[in-house]
């Protein structure tokens, strides 16, 4: 894939992502939600940024299975049951996905929403990549 990470200076800076992705390429890869299930099915981790780990290790490992890398994210949404605290959490999320993703930011978006499919999980992960 060639993609171009597009930030305007009219936006404000982007931080942790980019405001627009344009990718070219000859495979779309659409990603599931992924929250911080483990093999067995269930939830693991009692904080945000635990979770995050885990769902966002999840969605590399259904890219990676697809022939992607992280580098081929062109967009990502995560859907968080507090908002707040995923604010309060940034810096360490970042963190997180910098270890795991790079510095690759796709253009993302971050959902406020009362409930994920599995009561325990706190924030889920879906997007799609464009692979060469």
């Amino acid at each position: 894939m060639t993609s171009e990470r597009v930030n305007p200076p009219g936006l404000s800076p982007a931080k942790g992502f980019s405001h627009a992705v344009v990718a070219t390429g000859t495979r779309v890869v659409f990603l599931a939600g992924q929250t911080a299930l483990d093999g067995d099915g269930k939830v693991v981790g009692d904080t945000l940024p635990e979770q995050f780990e885990r769902a966002l290790a999840n969605l590399l490992t259904a890219l990676r299975a697809a022939d992607g890398t992280p580098a081929d994210l062109a967009r990502v949404t995560v859907y968080a049951t507090d908002v707040a605290d995923y604010r309060a959490h940034a810096p360490e999320l970042g963190r997180i996905w910098r270890r795991l993703a790079g510095r690759d930011y796709p253009a993302m978006a971050v959902v406020g929403t009362t409930r994920l499919w599995d009561e325990q999980a706190l924030v889920e992960l879906d997007g799609f990549a464009v692979l060469p």
